[in-house]
Formats: C-alpha cells, structure tokens, sequence
C-alpha cells in the first residue's frame, strides 16, 4: 500500500470494515489498489493508465478483480448504512432521493439510452443512476446508487445478457419503484432520519408518494406547477360515466393552482449563504390534495431566487396532510400564471 503515498492511514481505516465482508483475499488485496486509482490523480481512470500511476507491472490481476461476475454487494452496502448512520443518523438528519445521468457512448455499456442528462442539460445518450443521500446540516453520505435500466433495454434479454445485466435484474421499474426499494433496504439497515426529500421528478408520482405514506414517512417532495389541486374533503367515487365504470373520480373539480397561490401568508426562510450569498425563498402551507401529474407536466422543482409561482399538493385527501408552496419572487410582486419550467415542494406532516 505504500505506492500511493498522503492520506494511506485514514483510507486504510475507513476501508476496513468493508474490506472485512469482501471474502476472498485477493479481493481485500485489490480492492484498495483499484480504489485509490480512482481516488488518485489523471483524469484517465479506465485500468491501463491506472495500474501505471499506481506503479503495477500489468492491469490484468484489476481487470480480473473488476470482471469477476461473483460479487454480491450487499454486505458493502450494509457497512455503508452502518457508517453512515454513525457519523449523520437521527432525527434532524433527512434523506435526500435523487437521480444523476453519467453522458456515456457504446451499445454494450449497460443502461445507455437517450434520456435526460442533467449534466448537459437536455436529452442525450447517459447512463441514469438513482441516488439515496443521508446529509445533516451542510454534510452528505451516499447510502444507495442503483442504475436504471430503461424500457428498451428491459424488453430486449439478448442485449442484457451480452452486456452482463443479471437476469434478475432484467425489469423494468421506474425510477421511483427504484428509490422505494432502496429506501425499504436503508430502512431494514437501520438508518435514522427524520425527513425524506425528492424533487418533482419523482414528487410528480402518485404512486411514489402513496409508497413514502405507507412506510409512515414525513416528506417534503417537488410537484409539477400544473398539478390539478383538490381541498382536504375530496373523495373518490364512482363515475356517471358507464365507459369509465372502472376508474374512481373525485367527487369535486380541481381548482387552478393560481387560485391556491393567492393570499396565502408567506413565509421567508433562508438555510444557508452559498457563493452568491444567502439561499432563501418563500413558503406557505395549505391543507390540499392532488391528483396524479397529467402527461407531459413539467418535473423542475423550485430554487431560491427563480422567477415564477409555484402550485402545491400532496399525495390524498386527509386532514394531516400539509403541502407548502414556494414562491421565491419579491412579495410585491403580482400573481402570474405558473411558466412551463415552474415546479414546487409539498410536504407531509404527522401532526
């Protein structure tokens, strides 16, 4: 281990515990040599100009540690939880659930598709990777990173196979099936927090925040700005359309989210000063209910200093239910109609 040199001691602490569920002992060999080439210098982090930074005579003993289609991960991710909860668990600890797009080419490089790339800003060939972080005040913890495989890829075993993608792993499931299961697999590892956030591009799901409730979860999650609100009251009933016998309808009209935005008591909050100076928008809690997102709806969700209102909602009908609504313009300013890219955060509470 004395080939890379600065910080050796605390990374050899750090990887011990995880290196004590590895197994096999090549794998606790060459599992800090591969790790420390990634964590190293050069901007070339395939396996060739690795091992010739970290001073090996070939790559074929890490391209053999990397291939070996033996790994159970499970137990690291287990290790990570615990560590992870040490240093950040608790009740003022929150849970953020997140997704990152990596730009990526290659028709047997797994999951690559044409899909939004947030790095790029527009739809582009990327691998998408769904994210649970642990964070308390200003530090965060990775405890989940799970790829997600899109529909093409899912209806075509062939490719999988050829690509390496376990059968078992050969599924479709949305981004947001994704996060609730890893979010069952933190809870079962015992992580604490006391609120789970997302933004709207899994807020926008019924069914998502349906699943936070289930698991008696408090959350904040973004919502589309055009998502159709509906007061505490609301049920769902039958149709008196016999085409849409099957479907239950609520039984009143959704009012404009403009209606819901006006006279509202704003709140300014501000949680920290970034480089540009302090983060801060505005709130206002309402007691609401909303329906799915319509197709196409916008799944931006709300910063600090943006332009624009913002609707609210929460996943049902119920009188515990709080959806706070932001809007970050002057308070002077007037009423406008939410712009395409306008989104929002709603928020669940107990109480």
């Amino acid at each position: 281990m004395s080939r890379v040199g600065g910080g050796a001691g605390d990374l050899d602490a750090w990887l011990a515990p995880f290196l004590d569920v590895l197994g096999r002992r090549t794998r606790r060999t060459w599992a800090p040599l591969h790790l420390r080439g990634l964590l190293g210098p050069g901007e070339r982090k395939s396996l060739q100009p690795m091992a010739a930074r970290l001073g090996l005579s070939g790559h074929d003993q890490l391209q053999h540690f990397i291939a070996s289609p033996a790994w159970d991960d499970a137990p690291l991710w287990r290790v990570l939880s615990e560590k992870a909860d040490r240093l950040l668990g608790g009740p003022e600890a929150v849970l953020v659930i997140d997704d990152t797009a990596l730009p990526k080419q290659g028709a047997l490089s797994v999951g690559v598709a044409r899909q939004y790339c947030g790095q790029l800003g527009e739809r582009a060939n990327c691998q998408a990777l769904v994210s649970l972080t642990l964070a308390r005040a200003e530090v965060p913890l990775p405890v989940a990173l799970r790829l997600f495989l899109p529909e093409e890829w899912a209806r075509d075993p062939g490719r999988c196979a050829r690509a390496g993608v376990p059968e078992a792993e050969i599924a479709s499931r949305s981004k947001g099936e994704i996060a609730l299961a890893e979010l069952d697999r933190v809870l079962a590892a015992g992580v604490r927090f006391g609120v789970v956030l997302a933004d709207a591009g899994y807020g926008a799901s019924a069914e998502f925040r349906r699943g936070l409730d289930e698991r008696g979860l408090r959350w904040a999650v973004g919502v589309p700005c055009n998502l159709k609100v509906y007061g505490t009251g609301v049920r769902l009933v039958p149709p008196t359309t016999p085409r849409r016998a099957r479907r239950l309808v609520p039984d009143e009209e959704p009012r404009p989210a403009e209606e819901v935005l006006a006279g509202l008591p704003w709140r300014r909050v501000t949680w920290r000063r970034g480089t540009k100076g302090a983060l801060a928008a505005r709130f206002a809690a309402v007691g609401s209910a909303s329906a799915t997102a319509p197709p196409g709806a916008t799944t931006d969700t709300c910063r600090a200093g943006r332009r624009g209102w913002w609707a609210s909602g929460a996943r049902a009908a119920s009188a515990s239910t709080t959806s706070a609504t932001c809007q970050p313009g002057p308070r002077s300013a007037p009423l406008r109609p939410p712009s395409r890219r306008a989104g929002c955060a709603s928020r669940r509470t107990n109480s």
